[in-house]
């Protein structure tokens, strides 16, 4: 996962950097950076974000920027922005997404005569290959257009230059790419973003989103357009279900509004009874609130998050790490849960190993006296192919639950896939086993897409349906 971050603007721009793209930390752990260019140039300052929040690893360096043009990163992958020098002279780089074909790629760069002095984890980093990919062109926005096409998965980029900033989103759209104008009148500065939710604190209101494959030059004095945007869209579900920030939107409909409506939907196909719903934080409380005002089963806060020293359990990188979020952030409240029937929301099951042995164990520890579990998503059944987030089948809970019902991995799970159909029972009442909670019911995929508020065919909807 990752989030990127960048402002042009007629004043220096290195708070607004600072702010902007802190406000992208909740979409990785491992890598944060910035880059500004000023009257001496191109400087960068990149950190791991692994042991740390973002604000108190550069909020001494941010105090030494200065600079019109900025670009940030907050990724799981690869430290950036990076800085290179080019046939299109100095520029940086940084990118969000996911390289399927990385070493393909790299090893036809090297043949061409590239090197690459960057590595991530033994590997090369993506904003290089990205960077090594754009020089092919004859131009930058040649460039980037070829990128995007060479690549399998999905890259959003901005490419900082003394013109100002490039910005792409990703060919069809599956990651969201957001402009914003100062509300200062006369002033002279834009921002874009991953999240528009980044926008308001910052004096910024959102101007438009970009469509799939578009490419904007931002300066100072204006949005051109580079590289219109094409007609194909499948923007990520996940965005609105778990991903994105509750205040944030996307095609302009509202996280936080589609989270409410996907509790709403759970409920109106429910008829559990009950003493409270609650949600598991954060993701999973707006599915909670939705359907807590649909039943009338009041809402209370059966755990809370300590907020100050933890982040997301699904994005590090290994299981040790998520585990070790997961106990440490999640506080149980006994008063609350002890003698109960409580309805759980969450946003989904993915791999199921941090519920079943830390979400659901607290509770019972706490005196429940019953747990229904409603995730608001189907049962994922493939790995992301476009984001660094779910990267094997194997790991997933409701392939798991197909293994074990059928002794051994299969190639289609259509028939799993099917709500009406036995293998599916099968496969849920497998994982309410495996999770050891009283009932167990998912959101079906025709009430997400509802919930979303978007047709169908312009989502992604992969994880599910593997297409």
């Amino acid at each position: 996962m990752g989030g990127i971050f960048g402002v042009v603007s007629s004043d220096n721009c290195a708070k607004t950097l600072f702010y902007g793209t802190d406000y992208h930390s909740h979409l990785g752990t491992e890598n944060g950076g910035m880059a500004v260019l000023g009257a001496k140039g191109f400087y960068k300052t990149v950190h791991s974000i692994s042991q740390a929040q973002f604000k108190s690893r550069f909020v001494d360096d941010y105090k030494k920027l200065e600079g019109h043009f900025g670009i940030g990163a907050v990724d799981d992958d690869a430290p950036q922005p990076l800085i290179f020098r080019s046939k299109f002279g100095v520029y940086a780089v940084a990118a969000s997404g996911l390289i399927r074909n990385k070493t393909e790629l790299v090893n036809e760069l090297l043949n061409e005569g590239a090197s690459f002095g960057e590595m991530a984890d033994g590997g090369v980093n993506n904003a290089e290959i990205v960077a090594c990919l754009i020089n092919r062109g004859d131009n930058i926005v040649e460039g980037i257009a070829s990128m995007r096409g060479a690549i399998e998965g999905s890259i959003c980029a901005l490419v900082l230059t003394s013109e100002g900033i490039y910005a792409a989103r990703d060919k069809f759209g599956r990651f969201p790419l957001a402009i914003g104008k100062t509300k200062i009148q006369n002033g002279k500065s834009y921002v874009v973003a991953t999240e528009a939710s980044s926008f308001e604190n910052l004096g910024y209101e959102l101007v438009q989103f970009l469509g799939p494959g578009e490419i904007v030059l931002l300066t100072p004095d204006g949005i051109k357009t580079m590289k219109p945007a094409g007609e194909e869209k499948k923007i990520c579900s996940f965005l609105w279900i778990y991903t994105g920030y509750p205040s944030s939107s996307y095609e302009g409909i509202s996280v936080e509004g589609a989270r409410e409506r996907c509790g709403r939907y759970l409920a109106k196909r429910d008829d559990i009874k009950a003493d409270f719903v609650s949600g598991i934080p954060d993701s999973g409380v707006g599915h909670a609130i939705g359907y807590s005002m649909e039943s009338g089963i009041p809402y209370r806060r059966a755990l809370v998050k300590y907020t100050p020293g933890y982040g997301r359990s699904y994005t590090p990188p290994t299981q040790e790490i998520r585990d070790l979020v997961a106990t440490m952030k999640l506080c149980a409240v006994r008063e609350v849960i002890q003698g109960n029937r409580i309805i759980i929301c969450d946003d989904s099951i993915v791999r199921g190993t941090q519920l079943k042995n830390l979400t659901i164990k607290k509770l019972w520890d706490n005196g429940a006296r019953e747990i229904h579990v409603r995730p608001a998503c189907p049962p994922l059944m493939f790995p992301c192919i476009y984001a660094s987030s779910t990267r094997s089948t194997a790991e997933l809970a409701g392939r798991k639950a197909i293994r074990a019902l059928e002794g051994r991995d299969i190639e289609n799970p259509s028939d799993y896939l099917n709500t009406d159909s036995g293998k599916y029972a099968d496969m849920v009442e497998w994982i309410r086993r495996d999770l050891n909670v009283t009932t167990l019911k998912y959101m079906t995929i025709e009430d997400m897409i509802a919930a979303i508020s978007l047709p169908a065919d312009q989502l992604c909807l992969h994880c599910w349906q593997g297409k």
